[in-house]
């Protein structure tokens, strides 16, 4: 029988979280970076249909796709993002109240979005990617391309 190794799991889960913390600029608070992670991918999670979502997250780490799927209640199809303002509202709800001093501006949402997704294109191929980019309004494609 194979044992699971959560020593490496968490420490693998830690360097995506610093990885996130450092493209968002503040490498020393990774609370914050685990917020705004946990927003960012459920906002996408609930954009994504669930057979992408699931591709997607093959290619995580675990403690990421705990994160990922952490509350899933999946109604089978993608929640309609037309626009960057409506993603940027949907990272809003799923930070709740507690990301409302993380997230004061659109610009603010943005930055955190984008550096979440540059964290993303480092861990998942570039088929994957492209299969998620296909999915995204061109807004929120210019966003992730650029990230």
């Amino acid at each position: 029988m194979k044992m699971l190794n959560f020593n490496k799991y968490v420490h693998e889960g830690e360097q995506f979280v610093r990885a996130v913390a450092t493209e968002m600029g503040v490498p020393w608070d990774t609370i914050k970076a685990v917020r705004i992670l946990r927003a960012v991918l459920h906002a996408l999670r609930n954009r994504l249909t669930v057979a992408t979502s699931l591709q997607l997250i093959s290619q995580l780490p675990m403690l990421i796709k705990a994160i990922y799927v952490d509350g899933w209640r999946s109604t089978g199809s993608a929640n309609p993002v037309r626009h960057l303002g409506d993603f940027i509202e949907l990272v809003r709800e799923e930070g709740g109240v507690g990301l409302s001093n993380d997230f004061v501006t659109d610009y603010e949402v943005t930055q955190a979005i984008r550096a979440v997704f540059s964290v993303l294109k480092q861990h998942v191929s570039e088929g994957e990617i492209k299969d998620v980019l296909a999915t995204l309004p061109s807004e929120l494609k210019n966003l992730m391309v650029d990230a």
